[in-house]
């Protein structure tokens, strides 16, 4: 058994020569910084959602989960400190893109729109305030940076990266994906404004649907009732946290060691609210 890669939330193991381990921690990054308090509960909340999405979408495409049973884990795993925020995937060739699709006018897609009207090397058509839902949601590749900021890029250079024939499938499907779930998600009383997808193909070359999905992390929630066009919506992930980082600067530095614990558990709350709005059941 080896780690293979420690990321800002997740660890992952290769535990045979086609399966991983992937364990969801209780870390918490914030303007690709991780923060060295944890939010309690976490990793356990954003399996939990993700488990759940997993299965609802399985009839669009099929996904790596194997297990989330300790019991078909190594032994090294089958420990309450691993217990429900730990699954068994299947090991894939990942797709070298992050597939965004955005159902709402906000984040970088109105920074592009302010600027010059222009998003992924596309004209942004209409009128459109802060928040305000797209005539139809647009598929938005980036690049995945292992060290520096992603970058968005047009869906020609997607196409070139990635091949005609999978970029299309891959779009068509995020589409579908954002789709079920959107409508899923508004009559329990949630907006998903956009939502991130990675992909990769198995052994057999069948594209499969990777990471998370559809968690506070890789997707933007809002309140359905105080949502507002033109006003900046309450959210279900850490943005509440970006804030205080923000507004609490000193020197112009953000204060990464020194969020206080309040703030840590009102994160930690937002993340638990979205779950059981989602799934009608806590952490």
């Amino acid at each position: 058994m080896l780690k293979v890669i420690s990321g800002k939330v997740r660890d992952v193991f290769e535990v045979s020569e086609n399966r991983l381990v992937i364990v969801t921690s209780d870390r918490i990054s914030a303007f690709d910084m991780v923060l060295p308090k944890l939010v309690e509960g976490k990793g356990e909340i954003l399996s939990a959602i993700s488990l759940f999405w997993f299965d609802y979408t399985k009839d669009i495409v099929q996904n790596h989960i194997i297990s989330s049973d300790l019991g078909d884990m190594p032994a090294f795993f089958q420990s309450e400190e691993y217990e429900g925020r730990t699954v068994l995937v299947k090991k894939l060739k990942m797709v070298n893109f992050e597939c965004v699709v955005r159902g709402y006018m906000f984040g970088h897609l109105w920074e592009g729109y302010n600027k010059d009207r222009t998003f992924c090397g596309e004209a942004i058509a209409g009128e459109y305030q802060l928040a305000q839902k797209l005539e139809a949601p647009i598929f938005t590749p980036s690049t995945k940076a292992q060290e520096s900021h992603d970058e968005y890029v047009s869906y020609k250079h997607f196409e070139e990266g990635a091949g005609r024939e999978l970029a299309a499938k891959i779009r068509d499907i995020s589409l579908s994906l954002y789709s079920k779930c959107y409508d899923y998600a508004l009559s329990k009383g949630l907006i998903i404004a956009d939502a991130k997808f990675e992909f990769g193909l198995d052994a057999d070359g069948e594209l499969v649907l990777a990471d998370e999905l559809f968690t506070p992390d890789s997707s933007r929630f809002w309140s359905l009732d105080e949502y507002e066009v033109g006003v900046s919506p309450k959210s279900f992930d850490k943005q509440y946290l970006r804030d205080w980082l923000e507004n609490n600067k000193l020197g112009g530095k953000m204060q990464i060691d020194n969020v206080p614990d309040e703030v840590l558990k009102k994160t930690a709350g937002k993340y638990e609210e979205c779950l059981k709005k989602l799934t009608e059941r806590g952490n």
